[in-house]
């Protein structure tokens, strides 16, 4: 045989050699993947979210948040103050995510789709998990629909509502913290009249206010008015609160702050985002909501002003004493869109994320951020110094309205040292248990509150506005009442009487 015959040959028994080995060793590597199992993704969950501040929560916080879950978070994060408006259009045009906060005050426009089988009831599949099998049942029970759970919910005080107002403005004048509606208003009116920043110029008001009638000024101010939140039951009749005496001064005190100028002139169109600004600049020394919005507020008039000092007051004494009014404790729900989430084993995968957000080292990091940047630890306690209260602000505190039955978690550590203003505020949160006024339509259902309350409800807000702006008359703002009757309204009075009687249809 010649030379380059066997070399041919050589090269032929080579190459099958080759490819025999690498035939080999890729079914190994085969058997190798088939036992080690398939390649498992984390799931996605999207979230539509509302954004309380300025701005989203750190990218490094969230990344931990996917690692420690297991999960890849698409969170759409919405401002506050335009949130019902995305959240309706998202149900009105069939385009949800896996998961959509309702607030509390919007949970009515969402009924009508739960009972139209859009949202997964979770009630059944809540004691498969370790954590939300614990949630509060009183809690549940408030935010179920025809007896059926279908949110998670986030946990707050039954109020935080009170006064935050600039300490250095009342120094300036000379006054006192306000303790009655009487010196309240005067309170504003030299906050407008008397120069309390001391620059020599008039260009400051007494009160800041946006278009919400809720969480804006006129619903706390109100109940310290000792108007009913919502309703009052008298002997099994149920009163619509904007047809008392107390609603009335209420319209008649606003019309009068507006009249004077005490109140920014345009604050039915004003939003929160310019309602909050106005208050850090320095062109308005009251803000009325909820307290404990008090620090970020301060950091922000300090970096603006760092003579700005803001302080608190949650009892203003009205003519029947001290009252406030307050929501069941839950602000909010997640719920599961049955059209984004299409079995059960999914919907058992945003839950299981849920419930994840409540174990110790996910819940911690959501409420305080990480150690050493955003809080120290001592002797196992939370400390949270004052240094580091602008980067909790801004890194931490948005991920708060993500967090579900945070208070009553006790998977999440005890803080022994909080900033003052915060501190406060939670002090001034408890203290408003002992006056509260509660809705006593909470427990009840009525199938035309449902079905036309974004419809009637209009009608009312629409003439509380126009009464205190001075286009109708209290004749005027009577003859909307009886529109409100007439569309629908005595038919809910109704329904609620004989819900509140045990009266089945």
């Amino acid at each position: 045989m010649s030379k380059v015959s066997m070399g041919k040959r050589a090269t032929q028994y080579f190459c099958l050699f080759t490819m025999l080995a690498f035939s080999f060793l890729s079914a190994c590597n085969d058997k190798e993947s088939a036992e080690a199992g398939p390649v498992v993704s984390s799931p996605s969950i999207s979230i539509l979210a509302p954004l309380h501040f300025p701005q989203q929560p750190s990218k490094e916080i969230m990344a931990e948040i996917e690692r420690l879950t297991g999960v890849k978070l698409d969170i759409r994060w919405v401002p506050e103050g335009v949130y019902t408006d995305k959240m309706n259009t998202a149900l009105t045009t069939n385009s949800l995510g896996k998961v959509t906060f309702v607030k509390f005050s919007d949970y009515n426009l969402v009924k009508n789709a739960i009972r139209s089988d859009a949202f997964w009831e979770i009630g059944p599949y809540l004691q498969e998990f370790s954590n939300l099998k614990q949630l509060n049942p009183a809690i549940l029970k408030q935010t179920s629909v025809d007896s059926k759970i279908y949110g998670l919910y986030t946990e707050r005080p039954s109020s935080r509502q009170g006064v935050i107002i600039r300490k250095d403005w009342l120094d300036n004048l000379h006054l006192n913290n306000p303790q009655t509606l009487d010196e309240l208003y005067e309170v504003m009116r030299q906050f407008t009249y008397n120069d309390p920043d001391q620059n020599g110029k008039q260009d400051t008001f007494g009160l800041v206010d946006r278009n919400d009638l809720v969480y804006g000024v006129f619903k706390t101010l109100s109940s310290y008015f000792g108007t009913p939140n919502n309703w009052k039951l008298e002997n099994h009749q149920f009163v619509p609160e904007f047809v008392t005496a107390e609603y009335m001064n209420t319209m008649n005190f606003m019309k009068k702050l507006y009249d004077e100028k005490i109140i920014n002139q345009d604050f039915a169109l004003t939003s929160k985002e310019v309602q909050r600004d106005k208050f850090i600049n320095g062109i308005a020394g009251v803000f009325i909501g909820s307290m404990t919005d008090v620090k970020r507020l301060s950091i922000e008039a300090q970096n603006l002003n760092p003579k700005a000092e803001l302080t608190l007051i949650n009892r203003i004494e009205g003519p029947v004493g001290y009252k406030v009014w307050s929501i069941p404790n839950y602000n909010g729900l997640y719920l599961f869109s049955k059209k984004a989430i299409a079995t059960e084993d999914e919907l058992r995968e945003v839950l299981e994320f849920f419930d994840r957000t409540m174990d110790k080292d996910v819940a911690n990091i959501m409420m305080y951020g990480f150690e050493g940047r955003h809080y120290k630890l001592e002797g196992g306690k939370i400390i949270l110094p004052e240094e580091t209260s602008e980067l909790r602000v801004q890194e931490v505190n948005p991920l708060y309205s993500l967090m579900i039955a945070d208070i009553s978690n006790k998977n999440i550590m005890e803080v022994a040292q909080k900033e003052q203003l915060t501190s406060l505020a939670d002090q001034l949160s408890k203290d408003n248990e002992s006056f509260l006024v509660d809705d006593p339509t909470v427990s009840l259902s009525s199938s035309t509150y449902d079905e036309k309350n974004v419809e009637l409800s209009t009608i009312i807000v629409d003439a509380t506005y126009n009464y205190i702006l001075g286009n109708i008359t209290a004749e005027g703002f009577q003859k909307e009442v009886e529109k409100w009757r007439a569309s629908g309204g005595d038919q809910i009075i109704k329904e609620y009487g004989e819900a509140e009687l045990g009266i089945e249809k």
